[in-house]
């Protein structure tokens, strides 16, 4: 489990726009809080897990591929 994972956090997908705009979009109409971390930022955190990343590395641009992450949203009460 990561830090983030450890405040709350699951972990949903890895994307790139346009479907990372659609993700997020989507996760925030059901009610959730999205963070975006960029994927070997993600990679590199994660101790034990597979973190093979040759193939993003390798792209042109490999920041434009985002994990997201959701948690419930925080209720403010009135």
């Amino acid at each position: 489990m990561n830090e983030l994972e450890t405040q709350g956090w699951t972990r949903r997908n890895v994307a790139c726009e346009p479907r990372l705009g659609e993700s997020v979009n989507l996760y925030e109409e059901l009610g959730l809080e999205v963070l975006l971390v960029p994927l070997l930022e993600d990679c590199a955190g994660s101790e034990g897990e597979s973190g093979c990343t040759s193939c993003i590395e390798n792209d042109a641009d490999p920041d434009k591929y985002k994990v997201i992450y959701t948690k419930l949203r925080h209720q403010t009460t009135g």
